[in-house]
């Protein structure tokens, strides 16, 4: 109990410092990004705080996981590094040992990696796209400046209002007029504002209104009174507005028969899966010979890493394109890792035998 006591403190330690690295450098640069977004006037300045938590929240599973391989890993290295391991196979424990201290270390961050996979970032990425839609109808809204005339930079429309709404999502008293079909228009409303349609198109809705059509060079024109009058502003291709199955919710992806949907199901259900293999690993991963080189474990850990990773984004691709079964793209990869999981085992347990031996 000491010794796993013992084990669990370290890797706890190691883990907060790797984390707190890690998500310094993920802030860092999707603050950078947003920051540039902003300065280009494509995102609001004051949605730059709530996108870059939604960021976080997004990408705090792959911190996790990589958190927990990483200190996991070091905490090991160190331990042979510093002749601690000696002490540890000399009182009769064998590397397989360590297998009851990682998992016990490694359970509660595979089901905080599990919860923000399946459900928090699902949530933060329609979150972000939902604050970003809300934002840029302010900010459309609140670039009209009241008593002046304003070209739209979409369309040939003129645009003229008396006054901002107390919402800042509204105007009072619109004057749009514009040439469409060989007609001249002109519009004038009590009071307007912006919604976007269910496919993604932008709608200028005046209420209270009344629009005059002219034919130019001819006595013909035409006036039409109504409620409500919408005018499409931009559309959805004009926006670049794409829908993504990242912000579908895990229900809705594991009953969908669509294969892009699947292949998102099956990339949140890897993450924490690999989790638990990469923890278990680093066990074998971690060790140093005194007499070598004391990078060479954690380069071959890396190299085991970025395998798996690609071998993992590779399946959920085939998964996505119909090559490759749901179920086939969940079991190959975890199964493949999982059978050399043994062998990197034994041959650790004899390279250690081997060593003492010799000593």
């Amino acid at each position: 109990m000491v010794f796993q006591r013992a084990v669990r403190r370290e890797f706890a330690h190691t883990a907060a410092g790797v984390f707190v690295a890690l998500f310094a450098i993920m802030v860092s640069i999707q603050a950078i990004r947003l920051l540039g977004d902003a300065a280009a006037g494509s995102v609001a300045s004051e949605a730059v705080l709530p996108l870059l938590g939604f960021a976080a929240l997004n990408y705090s599973a792959y911190l996790l996981s990589l958190t927990l391989f990483v200190s996991i890993l070091l905490s090991l290295s160190r331990s042979y590094r510093d002749s601690e391991m000696v002490v540890w196979f000399s009182s009769g424990l064998s590397l397989t040992a360590w297998i009851r201290p990682v998992i016990v270390f490694a359970a509660p961050l595979v089901l905080a990696i599990a919860a923000l996979t399946l459900v928090l970032a699902p949530w933060a990425q329609g979150m972000s796209s939902e604050f970003k839609e809300k934002m840029t109808v302010r900010s459309d809204a609140s670039q009209i400046a009241p008593g002046s005339f304003k070209e739209a930079s979409s369309t040939d429309r003129v645009v003229f209002v008396e006054a901002i709404g107390a919402d800042q999502t509204s105007v009072n008293n619109v004057f749009i007029s514009g040439f469409q079909h060989g007609k001249l228009g002109v519009t004038m409303a009590s009071k307007g504002y912006q919604e976007t349609a269910e496919n993604g198109d932008r709608f200028m809705v005046l209420e209270k209104g009344r629009r005059y059509e002219v034919i130019p060079g001819t006595p013909e024109f035409r006036i039409m009174e109504f409620d409500s009058y919408a005018l499409r502003v931009q559309t959805r291709e004009a926006r670049g507005i794409e829908r993504t199955v990242s912000s579908e919710p895990t229900l809705s992806l594991a009953t969908s028969p669509d294969r892009r949907a699947r292949a998102e199901l099956l990339w949140r259900l890897n993450v924490p899966i690999s989790a638990v293999v990469l923890a278990l690993l680093a066990i074998p991963l971690s060790f140093v010979n005194p007499r070598a080189g004391r990078s060479a474990n954690l380069i071959l850990a890396l190299l085991v890493y970025m395998i798996y990773s690609n071998l993992l984004s590779t399946t959920q691709a085939w998964v996505a394109q119909g090559k490759v079964e749901f179920l086939t793209g969940m079991l190959a990869v975890h199964a493949l890792m999982i059978i050399a999981l043994p062998l990197m085992f034994a041959r650790r347990i004899l390279v250690l035998s081997f060593l003492r031996l010799r000593q």
